[in-house]
């Protein structure tokens, strides 16, 4: 999911202190100010790694791509088993929106700049499309096949796991033009919405 493509937060360095989480912040950062100076296409990731002052090799160990800076995903393994630990009789769309958001309220992220620049980044770079489009298909498919080993037919698995990722999708890209509301408020309205929640 977006969500967890964006952030970029493994669990394993989750409040990590080691050298590597700092290494992997510090490239985080230079990155997002070279975006931010000329631009995410113009940047290579040699100025990124030269900035930091470490090799393009460093760069390669923390993120496989320059892409990945702005679209790692870590999290499809536990939106899967959320979604597979939900009722099979709910309807499949509902089910699916309620292991997100048990995926999401299990692992939540803090609202800070970074996370919003990224989004915002990843909201109005074309070119970070397709890689954001495969980071949110290969969710979709996770969570398609847990409503199919549930029981559900394969064309409404399908249907309802991509009606919630568009959904969220959505709302994920719209959250850094909303001044002052919370990245988890806007997943959580979204998921409201699509389980039609009051």
């Amino acid at each position: 999911m977006l969500v967890s493509h964006i952030s970029g937060v493994t669990t394993g360095e989750r409040g990590a202190g080691g050298k590597a989480a700092r290494t992997r912040a510090r490239l985080l950062a230079a990155a997002l100010e070279l975006f931010s100076e000329q631009g995410y296409d113009a940047t290579t990731v040699t100025q990124i790694a030269r900035r930091v002052g470490v090799t393009e090799m460093t760069f390669y160990r923390h993120f496989g791509s320059k892409e990945a800076l702005v679209v790692s995903d870590p999290y499809d393994p536990l939106i899967a088993a959320a979604v597979a630990a939900q009722p099979v009789d709910l309807p499949p769309l509902v089910r699916a929106a309620r292991g997100v958001r048990a995926a999401w309220e299990g692992q939540p992220l803090d609202d800070d700049g970074t996370l919003r620049a990224r989004i915002a980044l990843a909201a109005a770079t074309p070119s970070l499309l397709p890689a954001v489009r495969a980071g949110t298909a290969a969710t979709e498919v996770a969570i398609a096949e847990q409503l199919v080993a549930g029981g559900t037919d394969p064309l409404d698995a399908a249907v309802s796991a991509a009606a919630l990722m568009g959904g969220l999708m959505t709302a994920i890209l719209a959250w850094p033009a909303r001044p002052g509301a919370t990245l988890g408020a806007t997943v959580l309205r979204a998921l409201d919405l699509l389980e039609q929640r009051p």
